[in-house]
């Protein structure tokens, strides 16, 4: 199988929604729950448009993992950056 890493894109929204919402259940069991509301599509494009406002100012950097197909596997985040010093923190 084949991987790509891209950018977040304004594009990503809805499968991204859909891919947050199918596993739903996994992520809840790793990290803490965003709530309910971000599992309102509206709510989740506001959200969305957040992080591509941070990753235009250099703020943060969002990547989804997608296979040969686009079919997205995984998000990779890099935030927290802190330029002075060439420290941020990755997520998957």
């Amino acid at each position: 199988m084949e991987i790509t890493l891209e950018k977040l894109q304004p594009v990503d929204a809805k499968k991204l929604y859909e891919f947050e919402i199918e596993n739903r259940d996994y992520f809840e069991k790793m990290v803490p729950s965003r709530g309910e509301d971000y599992y309102n599509f509206e709510t989740f494009k506001i959200r969305h448009e957040a992080l591509l406002d941070e990753q235009t100012k250099g703020q943060s950097y969002y990547y989804l993992i997608k296979n040969e197909n686009g079919l997205i596997l995984g998000r990779m985040n890099l935030v927290d950056i802190d330029k002075s010093r060439n420290l941020g923190y990755i997520g998957y």
